[in-house]
């Protein structure tokens, strides 16, 4: 197999030349952010120049990553280690990362809990506005389902109630309300029943 083999797009994968053991913030980033973005593969005993150099001992260093990972990413993504050994006898060391579903996954060492993304080839810490994103993709909502600070019964929806009873022939019920996600069951609109 050859290096290009196992490189993708630039934001899917991350080169390392060694399993950094004093400044693990280095790839535990990559880790945080390929869980918090569309996943990717750390790729350890390859240089910035493309240029195999191999992991010595690829037995600690597995371990080693597995027991950092589980110390200072939180919540644990799932990970996928695999060992590629080269046509010249050299091991790589892959570490596949798939996109997260309780995100954000942060790095927490050093004093900090941050999250990073991946913007193009560089693990970035994520701003407000991102990591409020993260948070809701985490919890599985989206701003329309978010609830707001108005009352259903402050408003008559009559354009909505119309077209409804035009498209399906029936009246729209206090129920139809909820089952859209326009309002909850305690009466307060959501965000889409506010823009509606």
């Amino acid at each position: 197999m050859k290096i290009t083999d196992l490189l993708g797009e630039t934001t899917e994968y991350d080169k390392k030349q060694a399993v950094e053991k004093r400044k693990v913030k280095s790839w535990l980033k990559s880790v945080s952010a390929f869980a918090n973005t569309a996943g990717g593969t750390l790729i350890f005993g390859i240089t910035d120049s493309e240029e195999i150099v191999g992991l010595k001992d690829i037995k600690f260093d597995s371990e080693f990553i597995s027991q950092k990972i589980k110390e200072r990413i939180s919540p644990f993504p799932e990970v996928v280690m695999k060992i590629h050994k080269t046509g010249n006898g050299e091991n790589l060391l892959l570490l596949q990362i798939p996109a997260g579903a309780e995100t954000p996954y942060y790095y927490t060492g050093d004093g900090v809990a941050e999250a990073y993304i991946r913007i193009g080839n560089e693990s970035v810490v994520a701003d407000a506005t991102e990591l409020k994103r993260l948070v809701m993709r985490g919890r599985n909502s989206s701003y329309d389902s978010l609830m707001s600070p108005y009352n259903y019964e402050d408003y008559s929806f009559s354009k909505l109630r119309e077209r409804y009873k035009s498209w399906t022939g029936n009246s729209m019920t206090e129920k139809s309300f909820e089952s859209f996600g326009i309002r909850d069951a305690q009466g307060h609109l959501t965000n889409a029943g506010v823009l509606f």
